[in-house]
């Protein structure tokens, strides 16, 4: 049974908006609390309080600092992604709670470098630094663990318009980072003189439609509950209210190799060799396939275009690899739906050694097989022979396995 959460952002979708969503869902406050401070950050008190506004009843979530740490002239500390990064690895948090923050954070440091022009390790939060938007986005991890999510789809969100004030000035509505962050999410224009998405929210809901997609074709889902997250805003033509429903569909979670994520991006003045030991590197770090096109570029100059296959859990990993590695000045990515065959390996013996054979199955029959290249460079080494010798026999013997297996049934 896989169990989806839909979000439809009515009103926006802030950190706070989509934790009240949560908790009204039915995630336990307590439970979430309880999670958060496990961080050993700054003391705080997590309030879910019932909120009826235009005749639609939800929740409204605060975060209550002490005296010491609140106010106007209190000024929440400047930490960088290895700061918070540091918080979640020594807490006593979940791996799944930890790990779905610390992407959140990742995703939310990129989009903020590519504003300031640097790279995601110099990046100082300063809002979502605060202790309130860490309890906004540790929590909501919490909380969409708690409710046992396998899978989210995020439906259009609304955009403001206008200004708004922040650590870094006056910035437009929406602000530079989330016009980031929803690079390739349906986006509805408002008139609304707010800012009616947030960073936080944009990079909550981002990060989780990346990393546990929704099914690509409609299904047949039976909705369970529903629930409704308030804002702090009344709105001129709009409730302030982000909805969520959590659904059930027959079909099992779609398998981590369902997706994978495409990165690329365009070199002209990248020296070939280092190309080679960039894709050397960035399958070394996790990468699916790495692979290079030649590509005519502007005024017609020769250059190589590559590309990158790896799953959303690689994705910070890779882009800050190939931003070290070579002399691009961005990186396109889109998400790619992908089907794959079933696959094992069977260890063969030839007279150069044992070599693996991987063996694909589709619909439960066997299509495909390949010896690992690897093992052929290794056998063929030893013996002084051709790797084109090993890879052949490998085969041979894999086949008359087959054989032989068929014609006992």
């Amino acid at each position: 049974m896989l169990r989806i959460l839909h979000c439809d952002s009515v009103g926006g979708a802030s950190g706070d908006m989509i934790l009240a969503a949560l908790i009204d869902l039915g995630a336990d406050p307590q439970a979430i609390a309880d999670h958060v401070r496990k961080l050993r950050v700054d003391p705080f008190e997590l309030v879910a309080e019932p909120c009826t506004r235009d005749g639609i009843r939800g929740t409204r979530v605060k975060v209550n600092l002490p005296s010491e740490h609140a106010g106007p002239h209190h000024h929440a500390p400047h930490r960088d992604l290895a700061s918070i990064a540091g918080l979640l690895e020594e807490s006593g948090l979940g791996t799944p709670i930890r790990r779905l923050a610390m992407s959140t954070f990742e995703r939310l440091a990129e989009a903020e470098a590519a504003v300031h022009g640097t790279t995601p390790d110099h990046v100082h939060f300063h809002e979502v630094g605060a202790m309130d938007a860490i309890v906004d986005i540790v929590g909501s991890c919490a909380a969409l663990h708690l409710l046992n999510v396998d899978a989210v789809d995020v439906g259009p969100l609304p955009l403001g318009r206008g200004t708004t004030t922040c650590a870094h000035g006056t910035l437009p509505v929406p602000v530079p980072a989330t016009v980031n962050l929803l690079k390739g999410q349906a986006v509805v224009q408002t008139d609304e003189p707010y800012e009616l998405v947030t960073p936080t929210g944009a990079a909550l809901l981002s990060t989780w439609q990346a990393l546990r997609p929704a099914p690509p074709h409609p299904t047949t889902t039976r909705t369970r509950t529903a629930g409704c997250g308030f804002g702090e805003r009344d709105l001129a033509g709009r409730p302030n209210i982000l909805r969520v429903r959590l659904a059930e569909t027959a079909c099992g979670p779609a398998p981590e190799d369902a997706f994978c994520l495409v990165l690329e991006c365009n070199l002209d003045d990248t020296v070939p060799e280092l190309i080679g030991s960039l894709c050397a590197r960035l399958l070394d770090e996790g990468a699916l396939d790495v692979f290079t096109t030649a590509v005519q570029m502007k005024k017609q100059r020769p250059g190589t275009l590559l590309t990158v296959l790896c799953t959303p859990d690689r994705r910070a990993a890779l882009l800050h690899t190939i931003f070290l590695g070579s002399t691009t000045f961005g990186i396109r990515e889109y998400r790619a739906a992908r089907t794959v065959l079933a696959r094992r390996f069977e260890e063969v013996t030839t007279p150069y050694g044992n070599v693996r054979v991987k063996i694909g199955a589709w619909q439960g029959a066997d299509v495909t097989r390949a010896p690992e290249y690897e093992d052929c460079v290794k056998r063929a080494g030893e013996h002084g022979v051709a790797v084109r010798a090993v890879y052949e026999a490998a085969l041979a013997q894999s086949l008359a396995l087959l054989r032989g297996a068929t014609s006992q049934e």
